[in-house]
């Protein structure tokens, strides 16, 4: 089961104080720029994989003298601190975590990441390949690669075995399925849906882009330009809509996932579809009526097959204007090599983003099991992002969420779409 502490942490981050742990890097002591290393500095938000990194601490301190000092924030101050440190080119950090989606375009454009390129590939014992495909597109722009990725998050549905059971019904593979079963099971009289999902207008992009890349479309073409109003994002966001309107809660158009989680958890809808890192929510017997009988099914395919995304929350890159680049990533190496990544899936319940950690059995015992079976099998069908991208994806995810809103309520998506397209080509062009 996963740890509902830890994944309590990688949902809503609560702001801590700097946390300062001495730690030391394997191998003898790396050499800095202009001499010895004797400390580095590492700023990381408050997560499964910083608490998971404090359990690895002792034996990382027995190896070499090399002090490691770990501050700790929630997303928020966290981002706060790296803009102003990076912002004064202050070498007093080495190497911070950092949320891909949210900052990675910002920070590069602004020259603060170091290209780690040549370190990711450089060793083949340490393999680079072993990365999941999707982890590490979504690290990389034009092809360079800007961190290592230490935890993931999947998009898949949870469903009410014991419902399906009785009615016959299997799990959905596709999702016309999925939305047959939801009408067969929705029971509206009796307070009872046939689904859940995002249906505020900011916090379902992220859930909607799953289906638009099963429909075939995505946020953005090759070039970045906006494609929201294409056949396939249209087609999928009607698909999406109608879900909603026709099978879903009341007051739909108005719930996060915070809302949406808890129709289920309460018993009262046959699927949900979400990350998986929202599993502690079901599992909890404290929180939840459906501990006994929810499961995990692969998001289903669509008419471009099972496109779902499989993104990075947290991943760890090094400061441009480090002196100590070469023992950071010395470092680096050792904490994300497959024997601490397999510690860290197995003792910290971290969803890592090594496929040979996943693939262990005796590591993956404290999770669901139908979660693992999902994770084992993505190969490349996990696609790196959730969400537009561009630095300002926050006024993305509000424009974009607009044609969305529309088909939930029933109304013209073509046209809303087509409108809300100019407005994010507009934005589009505002960054180049």
């Amino acid at each position: 089961m996963f740890s509902r502490k830890a994944q309590r942490s990688a949902l809503a981050v609560p702001a801590v104080g700097a946390l300062l742990v001495g730690l030391a890097a394997c191998g003898g002591t790396p050499a800095a720029d202009d001499g010895e290393v004797t400390d580095l500095t590492i700023i990381a938000a408050n997560s499964p994989w910083t608490e998971g990194l404090k359990t690895l601490a002792s034996t990382y301190e027995d190896e070499t003298g090399v002090k490691i000092n770990i501050e700790a924030y929630g997303n928020e101050q966290l981002n706060d601190t790296l803009k102003v440190k990076l912002n004064a080119q202050s070498d007093d950090v080495d190497i911070f975590a950092y949320q891909v989606q949210d900052v990675m375009r910002e920070f590069s454009r602004n020259g603060w990441l170091t290209d780690m390129t040549d370190y990711v590939e450089s060793d083949a014992e340490w393999n680079w390949e072993d990365f999941q495909p999707a982890a590490r597109e979504a690290v990389q722009l034009d092809g360079v690669v800007y961190g290592v990725p230490v935890m993931t998050e999947r998009h898949v549905v949870y469903y009410r075995s014991d419902l399906l059971e009785a009615a016959g019904i299997e799990p959905p593979e596709t999702l016309d399925e999925l939305e047959a079963a939801a009408e067969a099971l929705n029971d509206p009289e009796n307070g009872f849906y046939g689904i859940a999902m995002r249906g505020a207008r900011v916090p379902l992009v992220t859930q909607l882009s799953s289906f638009i890349y099963s429909f075939g479309g995505d946020f953005q073409d090759e070039d970045g330009n906006a494609t929201i109003d294409s056949p396939e994002a249209i087609e999928a966001i009607e698909f999406y809509g109608d879900l909603l309107k026709n099978y879903g809660p009341p007051g739909a158009a108005n719930m996060g996932w915070v809302e949406a989680s808890a129709i289920f958890a309460q018993g009262n809808a046959a699927f949900y579809l979400d990350a998986d890192s929202q599993a502690y929510t079901f599992l909890d017997e404290s929180n939840s009526a459906v501990v006994d009988s929810v499961a995990f099914a692969r998001f289903p395919e669509g008419p471009a097959g099972s496109k779902f995304y499989n993104i990075v929350p947290q991943t760890v890159g090094i400061s441009a204007f480090s002196k100590k680049q070469d023992a950071a990533w010395e470092f680096i190496k050792w904490v994300t090599n497959e024997e601490n990544t397999t510690q860290m899936l197995a003792d910290a319940t971290v969803p890592v983003a090594r496929q040979s950690a996943w693939d262990d059995d005796a590591a993956t015992a404290s999770f669901p099991a139908g979660l693992v079976e999902i994770i084992r099998n993505i190969g490349e069908d996990g696609v790196g992002h959730d969400r537009p991208q561009l630095e300002q994806v926050a006024a993305a995810r509000e424009i974009i969420g607009g044609p969305a809103i529309t088909a939930i309520e029933g109304g013209d998506v073509a046209s809303a779409a087509e409108t809300a397209n100019t407005a994010f080509q507009d934005l589009v062009d505002s960054e180049k």
